[in-house]
């Protein structure tokens, strides 16, 4: 009798093993199949970084993957300053910028230091360049961008 209980006690637990076995199985192929669905949005491997020349501050990169036309023609690009030199007070400085192509002008409406739109410019005003060839570079390269 003892042995025959034991018998049933091993085929009961065979049988859950195998119903939990179908079941992961299930939830990997369901898994696969919602991330084929609903792909990922990975935004680090997505930008494609243009330099233009440097200066001896350092170097400004605009990812061409960014650009964005507003309905009047203002362009917005993420936009990267790298300083000659790093430090704690020195880092990459990332900047979301709006582009006036007709007057040359740019306002940033953004900035972060470690990710893109950490703190708004609520009040960005249109500023030129004023001879820097950092945003020189930057603006007359965005604007000349073919979409």
């Amino acid at each position: 009798m003892f042995i025959l209980k034991g018998f049933k006690l091993l085929c009961y637990l065979k049988i859950i093993k195998l119903i939990l076995n179908t079941f992961k199985i299930l939830f990997t192929y369901l898994l696969i199949f919602l991330m084929y669905i609903f792909p990922i949005e990975v935004n680090a491997l997505s930008h494609n970084w243009v330099g233009v020349p440097r200066s001896k501050y350092g170097e400004q990169v605009w990812d061409q993957q960014s650009i964005q036309i507003n309905e009047d023609g203002i362009r917005r690009v993420l936009s990267k300053f790298i300083p000659k030199t790093k430090s704690d007070i020195t880092k990459d400085i990332l900047y979301t910028m709006d582009i006036n192509c007709t007057e040359k002008t740019f306002r940033d409406v953004a900035v972060g230091a470690d990710e893109f739109n950490e703190f708004e410019n609520i009040n960005a005003k249109w500023k030129y360049p004023n001879g820097d060839k950092l945003l020189l570079g930057v603006i007359d390269q965005v604007c000349s961008f073919e979409m």
